[in-house]
């Protein structure tokens, strides 16, 4: 089975940046980042595919930047200006989202 290792968390400011790192044992045509906040469903936050194109939630537009490193079978997510109410635990996968999910990495926003 797929495996994903997600890294990069930590408690951050509002207003700070963090660079998240997903190392995937392999790495599918369209990856994406994903969160889920205290008590909410999880969200896809961005997506890229093979190519490099990315697609963006509305809420994170303009403040993070999916990115890939094929030949490292990696997902990079920077995120900037970072809010409270973005504290959540970060995951990464393929999109459409498979079955198996790794640990995530913690991110919160708290001065």
């Amino acid at each position: 089975q797929v495996q994903f290792v997600e890294s990069g968390g930590g408690l951050v400011q509002p207003g700070g940046s963090l660079t998240l790192s997903c190392a995937a044992s392999r790495i599918y045509n369209s990856m994406a980042w994903y969160r889920q906040a205290p008590g909410k469903q999880r969200e896809l936050v961005a997506s890229i595919s093979s190519g490099g194109s990315s697609n963006y939630a509305d809420s994170v537009k303009g403040r993070f930047t999916i990115s890939r490193d094929n030949a490292r079978n990696t997902v990079y997510l920077r995120m900037n200006s970072l809010e409270p109410e973005e504290t959540a635990v970060y995951y990464c996968n393929k999109k459409p989202p498979g079955d198996f999910w790794g640990q995530g990495t913690q991110v919160p926003v708290s001065p």
